[in-house]
């Protein structure tokens, strides 16, 4: 195995780890896809069961059978012995670790794998009957979380406007414990994601849209109506002033969840899985 013992935090094959932006990977950094870093070893497994390609990883000094090992068994499974032996594996101690990535909580291993092309939104939305629709949601927390939800309650896919967060951050990937790598989704170009082009896009592929919003005229999200539709595309917007106005004046549906004692709304994950829920009945 090619392992590496990392002592300075400087050493410049420490940079991806240490000091290259998420946004560096993914626009300037390495090839014309990009790279992204995965945190924990069950994330990383998860992409590579994905068909991801890895790079390299970084892994705690001791935790190389509890961390790393099944990492390991799953690149030789679906890269091969050869991409094994050639994986660059950089080993350090904690101390050095929490230095390079200021972590304190996620233990073990970080792994930095090559993006795919991405999926063209035509593509995404052709065969898909349930889809979440994230608009300029940017709370990586929420994304990983609402993917989750998207995954776990059988949804067909999620679609990300310009502005939302890139699912492939490591914390969205981390908190969605991987589901950022088994259900399909796309982003929108920043062209289309403008309200008019957002709306147009799903309307002529199909889909009637269920804006997640308190107005006068919504209806409890246990609607048979809205279910009854053969496409769906759920709008989820933004943590605190949620969707645009005319964005859900433009929606076919307005859906709330009906709530007690003086709460008047959820946090976007939250809502996220009780909608999906209730509209794949």
């Amino acid at each position: 195995m090619n392992l590496r013992q990392i002592n300075d935090i400087n050493a410049p094959e420490m940079d991806v780890f240490a000091r290259v932006t998420e946004q560096q990977m993914r626009c300037f950094y390495g090839p014309e896809e990009g790279i992204f870093l995965a945190e924990s070893a069950y994330v990383a497994v998860c992409a590579l069961e994905a068909g991801f390609e890895p790079v390299s990883v970084l892994v705690e000094t001791g935790r190389i059978e509890a961390e790393a090992q099944p990492v390991f068994d799953a690149v030789e499974k679906h890269c091969g012995k050869k991409a094994l032996d050639e994986l660059p594996v950089y080993v350090a101690d904690r101390e050095v670790v929490i230095g390079m990535t200021g972590h304190h909580l996620v233990r073990g291993l970080w792994m930095v794998f090559r993006r795919k092309p991405s999926l063209p939104v035509d593509e995404f939305l052709q065969d898909k009957k349930r889809i979440a629709v994230l608009v300029d949601v940017v709370n990586p927390a929420n994304v990983g979380a609402i993917f989750r939800s998207a995954a776990a309650l059988g949804m067909d896919g999620v679609l990300l406007t310009h502005k939302s967060v890139d699912p492939l951050t490591r914390r969205t990937a981390r908190v969605s414990m991987g589901t950022v790598f088994q259900i399909p989704w796309a982003q929108a170009s920043l062209e289309d994601s403008g309200i008019n082009a957002f709306m147009r896009l799903l309307a002529s592929n199909g889909y009637k849209t269920v804006a997640m919003a308190l107005t006068e005229d919504s209806v409890s999200v246990d609607n048979d109506e809205i279910r009854s539709n053969d496409r769906l595309a759920v709008l989820l917007g933004t943590e605190g002033t949620g969707l645009p106005r005319e964005i859900i004046d433009a929606c076919d549906y307005r859906v709330m969840i009906p709530m007690q004692r003086g709460v008047d709304s959820l946090n976007v994950a939250a809502a996220s899985a009780i909608s999906f829920w209730e509209l794949m009945k």
